[in-house]
């Protein structure tokens, strides 16, 4: 079996098959169509290098020690295997294009080619101008803005890094098919990444009149300080940055909160195309029926929720992403050769509602991928990681969820007697903060400046998270020192308003988080 990997830049899981009534995103639904749809996946720390590097290892961030940008962890952590490495050493072609790995520091300025991928990785040429002043404002001139809706044929080079992406993944997809060799392919794709600097026609799907604001715009009463992210890299943009907003807490203006939910949903069909486009390309080699595809997210992206935008937090709506296999035989009958499986489908004539071919509500992580790949792939998985695993190269600390694939095991839950001991799985994040308060290195604190770590537990019915004090010259969490904590039950309260942590008991949570950290 190939592998065809999709991994999405900052989506948090507004699709069709994930019951948005809103977002038109008929191909990633059709996807979900023929595949098994985790609807509890959580990454491991939202923010792109960490969160990447520790799925594409299969290692917790406090293994791979990397909470920021700025470090590589072959050098600093361990020499660990990769999830497209134990492919390529499998005999696979593996192939990356867009982002994949996070670029700079944390892969070594190389995508950590040559140990991860046969060639090169792809980049896009236009990547560079992402951030450049390319927004065309009301008075006529050129800015760099958060919302940025554009003509494709006035960008440089007349296109866009994903559409770049798409037309090497297909041209790669060919060569492999020509060359009838088995391949592992990486596509990452930036959008709803920040700008969301997408092809302006896409505004078209969402009037602003339909679009409301985040259900719980407010910063949340009980919300410790510690856990607020202040959105300063949304501030830095040209139009946010005229908006004059007081830090940390002053809120957007309305209109302009409608405007940027828009711009979202709008890069989010933009991707969908992409991933359409992709996936017809896949039919067309005759790949389908050969080919598992995952299609996953890096984390999620606040949206107005708590007062907050970006990602940078323990909640549910940065830290859980959308998260589907398609495996041909198992998640669908087999394919016959030449029958379609992804035809394209156009965002803009409507399509209804496909509805996922199995749904499981097992709360999962990211870290489980490469375990979970190598299991379906047939290839041996790789042994679970020893307590300490900072001299071993292959291992994971990731269980593989193959066993959940099978929808039919969603039996109705049994009683909760005890919340605390009960075997459930359990999707573990974290955060670093420099300090109790926000300030304007919270959202990425580099690694010297961190001074408190939260460590955050899922669970299909709570949220529980503590924000300890982090020494960074050790890497170590003293939970004798704990400066806050949030508890929020998921049936009461899904969107995760009301913290209810110091008027509830919650001893066995903390063992439970410490024993788990422990191991």
């Amino acid at each position: 079996m190939n592998v065809l990997f999709i991994v999405v830049d900052d989506l948090r899981p507004v699709l069709g098959c994930y019951g948005d009534k809103l977002v038109k995103s008929p191909n990633i639904d059709q996807l979900a169509s023929q595949s098994i749809v985790f609807s509890n996946a959580y990454a491991q720390q939202a923010l792109c290098a960490p969160s990447r590097v520790s799925f594409l290892t299969g290692r917790r961030p406090d293994t791979t020690r990397l909470y920021d940008f700025y470090s590589y962890w072959r050098v600093h952590a361990g020499n660990y295997s990769t999830m497209p490495q134990y492919f390529k050493e499998h005999g696979y072609m593996t192939l990356s294009v867009g982002k994949v790995f996070h670029p700079g520091v944390s892969s070594n300025y190389s995508d950590d080619y040559p140990y991860s991928w046969s060639i090169p990785p792809f980049h896009p040429s236009t990547e560079k101008y992402e951030n450049d002043k390319t927004c065309r404002g009301k008075d006529g001139k050129l800015y760099a803005n958060l919302v940025c809706p554009v003509d494709v044929t006035e960008m440089p080079s007349g296109t866009l890094p994903d559409i770049q992406s798409t037309e090497e993944a297909i041209h790669l997809l060919n060569v492999m098919k020509t060359k009838k060799q088995k391949f592992f392919l990486a596509v990452g794709y930036h959008k709803p990444h920040i700008p969301l600097r997408y092809p302006q026609e896409f505004l078209k799907l969402y009037p602003l009149e339909n679009i409301t604001l985040a259900p719980d715009p407010w910063v949340p009463e009980k919300l410790p300080s510690v856990a607020y992210n202040p959105w300063t890299d949304i501030r830095q943009r040209d139009d946010v940055e005229a908006l004059n907003v007081s830090f940390p807490y002053g809120p957007l203006p309305d209109d302009f909160q409608r405007q940027i939910r828009q711009s979202y949903y709008a890069a989010v069909s933009y991707l969908d195309m992409q991933v359409g486009l992709l996936l017809n390309a896949l039919d067309d080699a005759g790949l389908s029926n050969s080919t598992i595809v995952v299609f996953t997210a890096d984390h999620g992206w606040s949206l107005g929720e708590h007062g907050e935008w970006a990602k940078y937090s323990n909640f549910d709506v940065a830290t859980r992403v959308p998260l589907m296999f398609y495996v041909p035989g198992m998640t669908t009958s087999s394919v016959s050769q030449g029958e379609r499986v992804f035809p394209y489908l156009d965002p803009f004539s409507h399509i209804l509602g496909l509805v996922p071919q199995g749904r499981s509500k097992k709360v999962v992580e990211l870290v489980s991928l490469f375990s979970t790949l190598a299991e379906l792939a047939g290839l041996q998985a790789p042994p679970a990681c020893p307590e300490t695993s900072f001299h071993v190269a292959l291992c994971t600390e990731g269980a593989s969820i193959v066993q959940y694939f099978n929808a039919s095991e969603e039996k109705v839950e049994e009683e909760k007697d005890d919340r605390c001991f009960n075997e459930e799985p359990v999707a573990f994040s974290q955060y670093p903060r420099p300090a109790d308060t926000p300030q304007w290195n919270s959202d990425k604190p580099k690694l010297k400046d961190i001074r408190i770590m939260g460590y955050s537990m899922r669970t299909v019915d709570y949220r529980y998270t503590v924000w300890v004090r982090f020494n960074p010259n050790n890497f170590s969490a003293n939970f004798e020192d704990v400066h806050a904590g949030e508890l929020y039950m998921v049936e009461a309260d899904p969107n995760q308003d009301y913290n209810i942590y110091n008027n509830t008991s919650h001893g066995c949570f903390f063992k439970k988080i410490l024993g788990f950290l422990k191991h």
